[in-house]
Formats: structure tokens, sequence, C-alpha cells
């Protein structure tokens, strides 16, 4: 190799590093048997985990969903959603997006910074359950881009029963024909450069029997146990299963227990433990180049918003259970992974920001320029948030952008809260279904409202 070559495959290698990073993803997998929500779920988040996390993704199974209840859930948060965004809000994480079909949720949350560059969100469901109709059964999908990465998480709850393995490979064949998204480059599921799919996947443990696998678990013997796993099992056979990477099983078997209790089911059925819930995770395989052909060249090295070709790494760090929450008698799952990627741009689309001082005491005014074209919409607002605020439409008041307006808005003084604290100015986009543009955080003072004691004075009389 010349020294020319060298050279230029160190420039490349330093270009495929400039502007990468690492992102933390902690990730929960929880069936909660109708229950209601506990009263704690910090330790299921590991809210103090270090390097701190980036994104949360919590796919719940049987959230109830009675007919009254389910309707009335449409209207208003449900409470396992109010508990995880009570949660995580204080803590500086903002609900990205959710999705719900029946019993199925799955939530979204991210770091408030990483909001403008989370584009493209979509999310849809696919029913297999009760012939298809009432969706006790299938999957609940979200898909959105990261810093230009197209990723999908894929919740699902699948067939029960040890007699249905192959009945569950089926409805996940199913879902990953079937959900389509909106999307001209990837509108399926496995066109995403990383997809993960967990869930109540319902596999089970075959041939032994109930005295094995439970001595099995009691003497710290799991591996004794990984050969009879359904999932492992289907995986040599179905070539599909198999691009789809896990982790290794080193934690108990996590159905079925007793309620609030760390003892498997000692009622009159006495089921055997299983692995029913699990995450797994698949990078979309790079085609093969041929210097023959163009075509095939191309294709390997065009990216979802057609640039050169940066792989995104994607390494496990935790896949575990979490013994002590016993309102179910499924444990919950978490797995805590780091995402490394070249980010594709780093640049937000809108620059917004407040003009001057903020005050319940006078109007004010806040500025936005566009700096990337995308579509935009005549419903296109830009909010004022306070910090710790938990989803998009958690804002204090917000303005109109109209097109052909001038890039500069008023804001009544009426409309600015009369509480003093730290706020931030998020331009929402409908047709991304995203935050695409937030100001640096400001302060928003109110001599009226100490006046009228809605916050403490200090020993000048001003707040």
């Amino acid at each position: 190799m010349s020294s020319d070559d060298e050279a230029g495959e160190e420039v490349s290698q330093t270009e495929l590093n400039y502007n990468r990073a690492a992102y933390r993803l902690h990730m929960v997998t929880w069936n909660v048997a109708t229950a209601e929500p506990s009263e704690d779920v910090a330790s299921l988040l590991q809210l103090n985990d270090q390097p701190p996390i980036d994104l949360y993704v919590i796919g719940l199974q049987e959230v109830i969903a009675t007919p009254v209840r389910f309707i009335s859930d449409l209207m208003a948060e449900d409470s396992w959603s109010h508990l995880f965004m009570d949660t995580l809000g204080p803590e500086g994480f903002v609900k990205v997006t959710s999705v719900r079909m029946q019993g199925l949720l799955l939530l979204v949350f991210a770091k408030m910074m990483h909001l403008p560059f989370i584009r493209n969100i979509q999310t849809t469901y696919t029913r297999t359950g009760i012939f298809g109709y009432w969706g006790n059964k299938g999957a609940v999908s979200v898909r959105f881009s990261f810093y230009g990465h197209m990723v999908c998480f894929v919740n699902c709850h699948l067939a029960a029963h040890m007699h249905n393995a192959l009945q569950r490979v089926d409805e996940f064949e199913y879902i990953l024909e079937t959900q389509d998204f909106d999307i001209f480059d990837t509108p399926r599921v496995l066109d995403h450069k990383v997809v993960f799919w967990f869930g109540d996947l319902n596999f089970r443990i075959e041939d032994h029997g109930l005295h094995f696998v439970r001595s099995s678990i009691n003497g710290g013997r799991l591996n004794l146990l990984w050969s009879k796993d359904q999932l492992l099992m289907m995986k040599k056979k179905e070539p599909f299963l198999q691009e789809f990477e896990e982790g290794p099983l080193n934690f108990k078997p996590t159905y079925k227990f007793d309620r609030k209790a760390e003892t498997y089911d000692t009622s009159g059925k006495k089921r055997k433990p299983a692995w029913t819930d699990r995450i797994l995770w698949r990078i979309k395989p790079t085609l093969p180049s041929d210097e023959d052909d163009e075509d095939d060249e191309k294709a390997s090295t065009s990216t979802d918003n057609g640039q050169d070709e940066y792989p995104i790494m994607v390494t496990q760090n935790t896949y575990t259970s979490v013994m002590s929450y016993g309102v179910s008698d499924h444990k919950p799952v978490i797995g805590n992974f780091t995402l490394e990627m070249r980010k594709y741009f780093d640049t937000q689309l809108v620059h917004v920001a407040p003009v001057g001082e903020w005050s319940a005491d006078q109007n004010a005014l806040l500025t936005y320029t566009v700096q990337e074209d995308f579509m935009s919409s005549t419903w296109d607002w830009i909010g004022l948030y306070k910090i710790g605020f938990k989803n998009a439409s958690d804002y204090e008041t917000f303005v109109w952008v109209r097109e052909n307006e001038l890039p500069e808005k008023p804001v009544d003084k009426d409309e600015i809260p009369l509480l003093s604290g730290e706020y931030v100015l998020g331009y929402y986009s409908t047709n991304l279904n995203s935050i695409v543009g937030l100001s640096d955080t400001f302060q928003v003072s109110s001599k009226r409202a100490a006046m009228e004691g809605l916050v403490p004075k200090d020993v000048n009389g001003i707040n």
C-alpha cells in the first residue's frame, strides 16, 4: 500500500470518527397483569445510572383495558403513563411519543436536549389475538430518526401456552410483514437500521419437568435450561430470527410468580417457570459490496438520508430482571444499551429564542429562524415550557406559526406564568410530530407574583 493510500485510509477513519457519539438506552418490558401502578419505579428505571441515560423505551403488556377503562384512557393519559411521566419529568426527560392498543402500551422518553434530533416519529399496531379483532395480542411499534439513524421499537404480546411456539414465530413474522410506515425509505420494520423486539413473547421451557426446572433455578444452574428454551430453539430453525441478537439469560425466569412475592406459582396449576419476557435487537445487515456492480455498491453505502453509510454499534450493558416488583405475576425485565453512532446532523431545524427579559409584568417577544428547509405547516406552534415539562403538550402557553408572518411573535403578559422559574421555548412541527427547535434555558421573573404572595420575597422585597 502506497503512502498516499495509507494517508487516505487515515483520513477516512478520521472522518468516520468525526462527530461520533455514544448514547445510553434503557429499556423495560413488563407484563403488568392488569395491576394498577406501583408507587415507585425509580429502581426499575435506574435513574442514577452512570453514564447517564439518554433514552427510555418502556413496553407494557396487559395494561387494564376493559371497554369503559380503555375509552377513559383515550381521553386522558392512563395511570401507568402518568407514573412514568411523573417520575421522569423531574429528571429532565420528556415523553417523545406513545402508542396504545388495548392492553399493549409503548412509551418513549428522551432527555430534553435530544428532542430536536428525534424526527419523523410514527407509530402503528397490529392485532393478532381473537382473530385479529379485539387486539388482546399483537404488537405496537414506534419508529423515528435519531440523529439521522432510523430506529424502530416493537413491543409484542404473543400467543400463550406451551404448544404454541410455532404460532408465536408465525405471529411475529406476520407483524414484520404487515406493519408499515408512511416513510418512503423505511416503510417496513426491517428496513430500519436498528430494530428492538421485546415484550411478553410467551416462549416456554420444553421437555424439562417442573421439579427439574425449579431445582435448576434454585441451584443457580440456569444454563441447564437454555437448550430447551423455545425461542433459542426456534432461532436455530428460522433464518429471520437468527438476525436478532439477545444477551445471555443469566437471570431467573420471569414467569410465573405469586403476586407480591418472589416465589414461583404455588396455586393448584403450579405453572412451570419460563423466560417469557425478552429484549432482542437486530442491526440491519450490510449488503455485500461488488466492485463490478455499481448498484450494489450504492445500495450498501447509501443511508436513510442519502449520505455515506456510517455504522451504528449496539452494545448491551445490562440484561436482567427486577425481582422486587410484585404487583404482577411477571417480573419486569430491563435492558441497558450503548448506541454508538456518527451523527448525521447536529443543527436544529429551527432556531428559537426569547427577546430580552421575560416577565409576567410586561408583554414579551420571541423570535425564530428556520435553519434547514422542512415541510412546515400552518398548524406548527411555539410553546413556552417550564423546565421539567412532561410532553410536547405540556406547555404554559403557545403561539401559532403562520406562513408569511414575521419571524417575531408577541406574547401577551397575561399568558406568561406568574411563577418565576426556568423555561425553554420549543418549536413543534405537526408534520414531523416532534419538537424541532429548542431555545436555551432562560429565566421568567415576576415582581407582580411576589407582591401577590405567589413566591417568597427576598430581603429587598423582589423575588
